[in-house]
């Protein structure tokens, strides 16, 4: 039988099977808390990358980027009327 991995590569397995455990104790209230969290970490960077690439974007323009990275240019332009090729925010 194959033994999963259960960590980072450079995580002992000591500190891998602390870190399971803690992770197993936390209430699903607490798991949803986490993925949120790391969500809104995730789109707070995505945003800051955006407006380094895009220093003249207005908030609305940044948010409409933002949404074409995660559904595409085609689906942008049939829902949202908006092609993220164009600059501005249309």
């Amino acid at each position: 039988m194959k033994r999963r991995r259960t960590g980072a590569s450079d995580t002992s397995p000591a500190i891998a099977a602390m870190l399971m455990a803690a992770n197993r104790a936390l209430t699903s209230q607490e798991k949803v808390r986490q993925v949120l969290d790391c969500n809104e970490v995730s789109e707070a960077m995505a945003l800051a990358g955006l407006r380094a690439r895009h220093p003249e974007a207005s908030d609305r323009e940044l948010r409409l980027r933002l949404a074409a990275q995660r559904l595409g240019r085609p689906l942008m332009i049939a829902a949202f009327g908006w092609d993220p090729e164009r600059s501005g925010d249309g």
